[in-house]
């Protein structure tokens, strides 16, 4: 399996943007489906935004209309674009295959307040 590390997380105020990359390893160009989840301080991971190979995309309704998620197969690398983001939104990142077959990596702290 892959290895995958995030970057790209930080401190925004209400209303601001942040994109997110995940780094793999290997090759995600036979990887189907890929994710990005958050888990939240006391909360369980939750799957947010999913692409697939052939470039589909499902959110979570929590948000949808907020965030695009994006592959780059020549670059190994899934992004996750988020605007509008909301107190709500803070968590740390991950991302991951799906369903989930990779190890978990550290992740990226997004944090929006002001």
């Amino acid at each position: 399996q892959v290895q995958l590390v995030e970057s790209g997380g930080g401190l925004v105020q209400p209303g601001g943007s942040l994109r997110l990359s995940c780094a793999a390893s290997g090759s995600i160009f036979s990887i189907n489906g890929m994710g990005w989840y958050r888990q939240a301080p006391g909360q369980q991971r939750e799957l947010v935004a999913r692409i697939f190979s052939g470039g589909g995309t499902v959110y979570a309704d929590s948000v949808k209309g907020r965030f695009a998620i994006s592959r780059d197969n020549a670059k190994n690398t899934v992004y996750l674009q988020m605007n509008s983001l909301k107190p709500e939104d803070t968590a740390v990142y991950l991302c991951n295959t799906i369903p989930p077959r990779s190890a978990w990596g550290q992740g990226t702290q997004v944090t929006v307040s002001s």
